[in-house]
């Protein structure tokens, strides 16, 4: 079944201003109508994707966020950016203080 493209364009549009009233409109921490929109938003974007490579080959530059999946990965990606962020630092201070001794040499 192929849907037309501007149908999931327009269904996605009608998802994102359902999201922003929801979430003008929140009552309290865990609303769940904000949830529901939220929800809606993500499904109406896979049939706007669907849609739109059906009718075009193309697809948008946009990927879903999946909080189960990508948690964990971006908690070791953020690991492992430390870690090079930590080795970079060490070496800048070792390449510092052979420059420092190489000027107090010259000094004498």
């Amino acid at each position: 079944m192929n849907i037309d493209p501007r149908v999931a364009l327009s269904t996605l549009t009608n998802a994102l201003e359902e999201h922003l009233s929801a979430s003008l409109n929140r009552r309290g921490e865990q609303d769940p109508s904000v949830e529901a929109a939220f929800y809606g938003i993500a499904d109406a974007f896979e049939g706007y994707e669907d849609a739109l490579f059906a009718a075009t080959g193309e697809v948008t530059p946009l990927d879903l966020y999946d909080e189960d999946e990508d948690s964990d990965d971006a908690l070791d990606e953020d690991d492992e950016d430390d870690d090079v962020l930590e080795e970079d630092l060490e070496d800048d201070e070792d390449l510092d203080s052979e420059d420092d001794e190489e000027r107090d040499e010259g000094r004498r």
